[in-house]
């Protein structure tokens, strides 16, 4: 170096998170499935994709979503260089990826181990030799048969990297295998479409899923989601998610989803070009007009109760008046019936109430009348609680049906539990057309992958009397 020249600084490395603030994007991989991530005609939605959707707006960054193949094609991604920097795919932390960084946990699962209703059911991991048993290649479950194998001689499984927890699923629904394991929150995610598919037992303790990083040389990518993970946990919107996407999961029940997945293929068909018609006027999404009028009658366009209300969105006589509907038993009419009113319904709810609470709001006073749903909102603050937040407002409803409550409302008496199960239904039932009827999930392709509505294939086995109630 000559004579008075000056050292030039070497400017230090940034980050991992400043790398990812100076790109202007978060890029993460995670799996296709209704419990991570899928598309629908609305675009991107899943509970995965909700929370880190949330980490990117929170460093004010783009996100950037891919999805793996399988187990190893996603942990390959996020190791390579200029890849993913975080995988959110509902993966707990284990033995064999200690080569990587996992946030804190969001979400406690329990390994369930699942079996064909009408079979004989395994209740220890004895059980479970000699059985048919196929897991995810790669996955948590598979690296625990491995170590369960060293208790339990002769017991054997496959894995695969060619299917989905869904395959599975469907395979033990079909008969295909005898048993898998899987989390529980993909069985609550599942189980609708798979009504034969049965919990054996759990298989160890509760765990907890987190996000895995890419193993860098700092933590503060790691620091920015754990900080960001403790928030969303402290201000309620992970609750929120929770409730969104799990709090109305298990609301059908065996028969129930069986029932549902009949009527999908048999009576839907006849409706479907008058949902889809009415809902695009309205701009209403065709599928929750289309859940609204099972919940409603099963889609039976002559369905009549004792209280008077008639057709397949069973309308009263007033309704139908102020509806302009002048058959109730006329299917088209009466979907245009329900969807005008429904849609004035959410029109005239208070601006405080953001989606997709609004929506719930909207089927509670389509279900019980505004009047009751003004009250429960007077309860919920009453007792410190948020009246925008269906969350909230949901826990104060069944309180009307009790004296001591009612007492101190303004309209009095009425059954608010059933208003509650009635949007739980809905919302279930809309869970099961989105999933179903995503772009890339209908007609032939639907068919191809495999992951049907129960009961389509010709050579799945007879069908059993469902047990274990």
């Amino acid at each position: 170096m000559s004579c008075g020249e000056a050292d030039v600084p070497v400017p230090p490395k940034p980050t991992a998170l400043e790398q990812v603030q100076q790109a202007g994007v978060l890029r993460v991989v995670t799996r296709n499935s209704p419990a991570t991530y899928f598309q629908d005609r609305n675009g991107e939605t899943g509970f995965e994709y909700e929370l880190v959707k949330g980490f990117a707006e929170s460093l004010k960054v783009r996100l950037e979503i891919s999805t793996a193949d399988n187990l190893d094609d996603l942990f390959n991604r996020l190791t390579a260089p200029d890849g993913p920097v975080i995988a959110a795919a509902g993966l707990t932390p284990s033995v064999n990826r200690q080569n990587l960084k996992f946030s804190r946990s969001y979400l406690d699962v329990v390994p369930q181990v699942i079996y064909r209703n009408g079979t004989v059911r395994p209740s220890t991991p004895k059980d479970m030799v000699g059985k048919r048993i196929l897991v995810l290649k790669g996955s948590s479950q598979a690296q625990q048969l491995k170590a369960l194998q060293a208790q339990v001689p002769g017991l054997a499984f496959d894995e695969s990297d060619q299917v989905e927890v869904s395959d599975l699923l469907r395979m033990v629904d079909e008969g295909q295998i005898d048993l898998t394991l899987v989390d529980s929150n993909e069985l609550a995610m599942n189980q609708v479409y798979f009504p034969n598919v049965r919990v054996a037992f759990d298989l160890g303790d509760n765990q907890g899923q987190a996000w895995a990083l890419q193993p860098g040389e700092d933590n503060s990518l790691l620091d920015a989601v754990n900080a960001y993970l403790d928030k969303v946990r402290r201000d309620g919107t992970l609750q929120q998610l929770k409730e969104r996407y799990y709090g109305h999961v298990d609301v059908l029940g065996y028969v129930g989803a069986y029932t549902f997945a009949q009527h999908l293929q048999e009576r839907l068909p006849k409706y479907e070009k008058h949902f889809r018609k009415v809902a695009q006027k309205h701009q209403l999404d065709w599928r929750l007009l289309a859940a609204m009028g099972y919940q409603e009658s099963l889609w039976t366009p002559d369905a009549t109760s004792k209280t008077g209300v008639r057709g397949l969105m069973m309308l009263t006589n007033n309704t139908a008046q102020a509806m302009g509907v002048s058959n109730r038993l006329d299917p088209e009419q009466s979907i245009t019936g329900g969807a005008k009113y429904f849609d004035q319904i959410r029109d005239d709810l208070p601006d405080s109430i953001k989606e997709p609470d609004r929506t719930w709001f909207a089927l509670a006073t389509y279900n019980i009348g505004i009047a009751h749903i003004l009250d429960a909102r007077r309860l919920a603050e009453s007792q410190g609680l948020d009246p925008d937040r269906w969350l909230d407002v949901k826990k104060m409803l069944p309180r009307l049906a009790q004296k001591q409550w009612y007492s101190k409302t303004r309209y009095g008496y009425a059954r608010g539990g059933e208003t509650v199960e009635f949007v739980q239904n809905v919302r279930r039932y809309y869970d099961i057309l989105t999933w179903t009827t995503q772009p890339q999930m209908e007609g032939q392709q639907l068919a191809k992958t495999g992951l049907h509505v129960p009961a389509i294939a010709d050579d799945r086995p007879a069908r059993e009397t469902p047990q274990d109630m």
